[in-house]
């Protein structure tokens, strides 16, 4: 009887739930790109900042938690100094480097942090 137009509107609604399918896939990789990927990929682009900073004379902090002074940047590794002892240098990759402070950096917080001092006093006497 009515057996060609229950075919039909099965195939149609089988198909809009293949477009909805689709639909959804696409959603969640978006979803994906902006939750996961693009901020791993701004941290890359900030890691390779830092890296191609870094200088001799510069205050690092190594993945493992020391902090040194580069002496000397390679193409890939640098000679870090440990300690106020002259001998303990090392050689590391760039890719150990976890934080660069630089020695600019370090006399303004110095400064900023005298300046609060100072006004400090003021404040009390």
């Amino acid at each position: 009887m009515n057996y060609p137009l229950f075919l039909s509107s099965s195939a149609s609604s089988s198909g809009s739930s293949a477009v909805t399918m689709i639909i959804w896939i696409v959603v969640l990789f978006v979803f994906m790109y902006f939750l996961m990927i693009r901020p791993q990929q701004k941290e890359t682009k900030k890691k390779n900042a830092l890296m191609n900073s870094l200088a001799v004379g510069d205050t690092v902090l190594t993945t493992s938690g020391f902090y040194g002074v580069v002496i000397d940047i390679d193409e890939d590794t640098i000679i870090v100094e440990f300690g106020s002892n002259k001998n303990c240098r090392i050689p590391m990759q760039k890719s150990a480097i976890a934080a660069v402070e630089k020695p600019e950096d370090a006399a303004k917080a110095a400064e900023s942090a005298e300046s609060e001092d100072k006004t400090k006093d003021k404040k009390e006497k």
